[in-house]
């Protein structure tokens, strides 16, 4: 998956329904002179929201090269999203005087998708999303810290910036504390495995010394045009805020999680057992799979993959030659030492070949790709117990900050490298590195869509290019091919399980039946993915339906063109100008498909 600061967990995702997206895309003029004027109208609004997000998102925008703003914070306070209704009502409301049906194409579609995210976030700010303030991987600790780990000082300016950012953070934890302590208020508090888990996270933030505190990290290796006494005065000044601001608020907040909520806790798993639970999550799955899709219609999709998924399986443990059962194959899987690396070491340098193996693929399925390299990483130590198996960290040009594919090296004995090939994919290319870069550098559009997460789509792409491994002859063996059907097996699972567990009541050994019977998961990754789910209602849900539309837009492609259809071109099509909702998706590859029909052949 991407990797996503704890923050963001506070924006969690809505959506319109699918009908209205597509009456918001509209058509488009046939009047090229009316068109232009009508692009003139919205591109005005479109500079304006730019601004808008660049004030209220310094995070992104710093990354994107805006210089001012790696010296902020967002204000992530209620009061602050309180405010944001009116701007976002405004703007909704200029969105609207700009009729859809008379735009070009193009900016059709970015009037929608941009209605489409300003109703989610006044959604979000309505139903007061932030209140769920921690999750099975921390909180602001764990969020500051990975600014951290993504900030990179070239210049004295730049560690200044760096002492502004840690000025502003006990603001940030003064802001979190308060959401937390509405959500006990109000009944909306995860439940008691969540909070263990975000405690011993909690416990690991205080008392740090600046030889391991990640919010010092970007100041030990200052560049040597910075004199040696100013870089003594900068690690100074910052060791000086952390000691006397942000170490009492990591103390206050481990009181807090200790004292007040954990006591507040129960032991039930799902968020619709909570006050207004119901309503919460089904907004959640509307919003992370981009669809009008109810939690039951979500269930019902994950029953029936899974029945395909396994049938699969079955046919790659024959070509293994196992004989035995298909639980006897499981437990072969995950207790046979060939599977399994017996260093550190040697995971990264198995995920590296791997990675490095799958870029070799690229040329042959993509037109274009990405100018920002990226590299393989360990997960930090400080954090991997309750981190999954890999992620993705975003980089930037911009800002000199190369993508990350993240492997978790520890607890070797749970991390078999019959998943490493399909993981690897993911993570990187042509997963989420080939497209979240492609999206950063797609300067031909609107700001707000460099930086626009989509789960559906972007998760979706992830699974979809473990997929394309297949294409790839990536899949060396019957145990790779049987990884690759596992770790698809987890994404429908997940749908089964994320509505099991928030929708329809089922207990954690209910959720954890489908991933143990049915795919090679190891028992510990088992583990820490059932407490993500649990603590983040509905985002698992996005991964299998993205993927389910994007196999079908391609199907749908390749039975209209014919011996026309390219494969580069189509994800190109899919990839440059970054992520859409699905129903938005599908009418741009439709006007794709006309346009290569209508194409000259070359002779």
């Amino acid at each position: 998956m991407k990797s996503v600061i704890a923050i963001s967990v506070l924006a969690l995702l809505s959506a319109m329904p699918a009908a209205a997206l597509a009456q918001n895309a509209g058509q488009a003029s046939g009047n090229p002179a009316q068109a232009q004027a009508l692009d003139a109208d919205l591109a005005a609004v479109l500079a304006d929201y730019e601004a808008y997000l660049k004030a209220n998102d310094p995070i992104t925008a710093g990354m994107d090269g805006d210089r001012a703003a790696l010296s902020r914070l967002p204000d992530i306070s209620r009061e602050a999203e309180l405010a944001r209704r009116a701007p976002l009502q405004a703007f909704k409301a200029r969105l609207e005087a700009v009729p859809g049906a008379g735009l070009s194409d193009n900016e059709a579609q970015n009037r929608a998708f941009l209605l489409f995210l300003i109703d989610r976030d006044l959604e979000g700010i309505d139903l007061d999303t932030s209140r769920l303030a921690l999750n099975s991987e921390g909180a602001i600790g764990q969020s500051l810290a990975y600014i951290a780990s993504v900030t990179r000082i070239a210049n004295k300016a730049d560690a200044e910036a760096w002492l502004s950012r840690l000025s502003g953070m006990p603001a940030m934890y003064d802001a979190t504390l308060a959401h937390a302590r509405r959500g006990v208020d109000t009944g909306l508090i995860q439940p008691r495995s969540v909070v263990e888990s975000a405690l011993t996270l909690a416990r690991g933030d205080v008392g740090r010394t600046p030889d391991n505190d990640p919010l010092l990290a970007p100041l030990k290796a200052l560049p040597d045009t910075i004199p040696v006494a100013d870089q003594a005065a900068l690690r100074a000044t910052a060791v000086a805020i952390v000691a006397e601001e942000i170490e009492p608020r990591r103390a206050e907040w481990l009181r807090f999680l200790t004292d007040d909520y954990l006591p507040a806790t129960r032991t039930e798993p799902g968020i619709g057992q909570r006050p207004g639970g119901r309503d919460l999550y089904a907004y959640f799955v509307r919003g992370y799979t981009t669809t009008d899709l109810t939690p039951d219609q979500v269930h019902a999709i994950g029953l029936e993959e899974v029945a395909r998924i396994r049938a699969r399986m079955d046919e790659e443990l024959q070509a293994a030659g196992w004989t035995g059962d298909f639980a006897g194959f499981l437990a072969f899987l995950r207790s046979d030492p060939q599977f399994y690396a017996t260093t550190r070491e040697d995971l990264l340098e198995k995920a590296s070949e791997m990675a490095k193996r799958a870029d070799d693929g690229l040329p042959a399925l993509f037109g274009t790709l990405p100018r920002l390299p990226y590299g393989v990483r360990p997960v930090p130590r400080e954090i991997e117990a309750n981190y999954t198996t890999g992620r993705y960290s975003p980089g930037s040009l911009k800002t000199g900050v190369a993508g990350g594919y993240l492997v978790n090296t520890s607890s070797l004995d749970q991390r078999p490298l019959y998943e490493l090939p399909a993981l690897t994919l993911h993570e990187a290319v042509p997963g989420h590195h080939l497209q979240i870069a492609l999206q950063q550098e797609a300067e031909d559009q609107p700001y707000f869509r460099r930086g626009a997460d989509v789960t559906a789509f972007v998760e979706g792409w992830g699974l979809y290019a473990e997929f394309l491994g297949e294409e790839m002859d990536f899949y060396r063996t019957p145990y790779e091919r049987f990884g690759r059907l596992s770790y698809e097996m987890w994404r429908a699972c997940r749908l089964v399980a994320d509505t099991g567990l928030h929708w329809l009541g089922w207990d954690i050994e209910q959720a954890r039946a489908c991933f143990r019977d049915n795919s090679a998961l190891a028992p510990l990754n088992i583990e820490t993915e059932l407490q993500r789910y649990i603590g983040w209602p509905g985002q698992a849900t996005g991964y299998k339906i993205g993927e389910i539309r994007l196999r079908a837009i391609r199907t749908r492609a390749e039975a209209a063109l014919g011996d026309r259809f390219d494969i580069r071109r189509f994800h190109d099509a899919l990839l440059v100008d970054g992520p859409l909702p699905l129903e938005l998706l599908d009418a741009r590859i439709d006007r794709w498909i006309s346009e290569e029909a209508a194409r000259p052949q070359a002779s």
